[in-house]
């Protein structure tokens, strides 16, 4: 059902395929970001480095198992510290104009590899599953290397935590959905 939704949203919003986590660049250090961009519907567009991430409050997570799409174990991320994208999308302030607006939105997180993941506005903010998605660019107290990026994101309340596991994050992108 899920895999459905999301080919659905991505045919109706021109995302394309995301490419698999599972794969493995022959050169991550192409891929590699350094800033992250909020835009779209949004009243304040940001353009993020690490160094301003790190000056935002800081959000942490223990342990995080990465679990992909058909519920195989990938591995754990282990103490990673970033930012609630939620924070984030506040600072950009969420441009709603209509009463029904917010209903209506979605977020889309970008990788400059092309993988993406989508959130709606209802996850992130009426849900608790908003308290538990990072964008992150610290591990282990160290910066992430090229097989992440400097900056990435992971949405850990989720029970298969691999598919918005978002390694190389260059922009999140909030979008209305048309009536």
């Amino acid at each position: 059902m899920r895999q459905l939704i999301f080919s659905l949203l991505t045919a109706a919003f021109g995302l394309g395929q995301p490419a698999l986590a599972e794969n493995k660049p022959a050169n991550p250090a192409a891929l590699v970001t350094t800033s992250v961009a909020v835009t779209g519907a949004v009243e304040h567009p940001l353009h993020l480095t690490v160094a301003d991430l790190r000056r935002l409050p800081a959000a942490q997570l223990g342990d995080v198992p990465l679990i992909c799409q058909s519920g195989a174990n990938m591995g754990k991320l282990e103490h990673v510290r970033g930012v609630r994208l939620r924070d984030l999308l506040d600072q950009a302030s969420i441009a709603a104009p209509g009463h029904h607006d917010l209903r209506k939105t979605i977020v889309v997180a970008k990788a400059s590899d092309g993988y993406l993941a989508i959130f709606s506005w209802n996850e992130l903010y009426n849900a608790p599953l908003g308290n538990d998605v990072l964008v992150y660019f610290e591990k282990e107290g160290k910066p992430l290397d090229d097989d992440e990026g400097r900056i990435a994101m992971v949405s850990s309340g989720d029970v298969r935590t691999g598919p918005r596991h978002v390694k190389w994050l260059q922009s999140v992108e909030v979008r209305r959905i048309a009536d």
